[in-house]
């Protein structure tokens, strides 16, 4: 296996040992946001929509990100890191933006700096699980919904606990809820519900996250003609849909074969995973 690098704000360095300073800001306090990026064929995928939601959820944070920090300044190192390290065809990406050392709770300052990680994973293309995940609902934190609500910071407690208990109930992954006991996402993935040939997903006015791949599906949906609808979704609905399936940036779609003793197919998640791949060959081919 290659040597694998980061960039540690400008910082070439082997991914092999100490890459982040004592003092850090998101070590210390998870100040900060990250975005999780997809690689084929060598490639970052969707970058423009990464880097906007990263910007947006340092805004959030009350952080000052450089104005260098554009679409093609991260497109640049995130292009030459994955060359470095020699990664050709799938891999992983991961860019952060903390808050500068310095100051405890009250920061010194609010400058931003940058952070970025690739890794290779073994699958070029997006390809759907063989085996159905079986899901539950988490009930031993809800999500709060507030302004941050639909950022990736690097607060994920929540989510944490959360892929814990599914590991202690042997299950694949668990949904979180909120004080309502409205369905919001799972632990690392945002949630379709399919009904009559129609999905359904929790509306980023609930709080859920506003996940890349969630948006992409959305649109692919909608341009082969499938509807979609952003609403409420209760357990009732889960336990009344055809279909479910949990969406994220490196997955691409991962199909729900049983919720508790319901059991689902997986036809519109296979039908979306070969829209996807067809997207992104299209994109990469050009």
């Amino acid at each position: 296996m290659a040597q694998l690098f980061v960039n540690s704000n400008g910082s070439i360095l082997p991914n092999d040992g100490p890459t982040i300073s004592a003092g850090n800001r998101s070590h210390l306090y998870g100040d900060g946001v990250f975005e999780s990026i997809r690689i084929m064929n060598g490639k970052p995928l969707n970058m423009a929509n990464h880097v906007k939601r990263l910007l947006e959820g340092a805004v959030a944070l009350k952080m000052r990100p450089s104005v260098f920090f554009t679409i093609a300044f991260f497109e640049e190192k995130v292009q030459q890191l994955i060359e470095k390290s020699e990664i050709r065809e799938g891999g992983k990406c991961r860019i952060s933006l903390d808050r500068i050392s310095g100051g405890t709770y009250t920061p010194a300052s609010n400058e931003a700096v940058y952070f970025i990680e690739v890794y290779p994973i073994e699958n070029n293309c997006f390809d759907l699980n063989s085996k159905g995940w079986e899901i539950d609902l988490y009930s031993d934190l809800k999500k709060v919904k507030n302004s941050l609500s639909n950022y990736k910071t690097k607060n994920g407690l929540l989510f944490v606990m959360a892929a814990i208990n599914a590991t202690e109930r042997q299950l694949d992954e668990v949904l979180i809820v909120n004080e309502k006991g409205a369905i919001l996402e799972s632990s690392s993935s945002n949630l379709f519900v399919v009904s009559n040939g129609v999905l359904y997903t929790p509306g980023l006015d609930e709080g859920c996250l506003a996940g890349t791949m969630r948006m992409q599906i959305i649109n692919l949906a909608v341009s082969h003609g499938i509807k979609v609808y952003e609403c409420t979704i209760f357990p009732q609905n889960i336990i009344a849909a055809d279909e479910i399936f949990l969406t994220n940036a490196i997955r691409g779609i991962t199909w729900v074969s049983g919720y508790r003793t319901k059991r689902y197919f997986n036809n519109t998640s296979r039908k979306l995973v070969a829209y996807l791949n067809d997207h992104w060959e299209n994109v990469l081919g050009e």
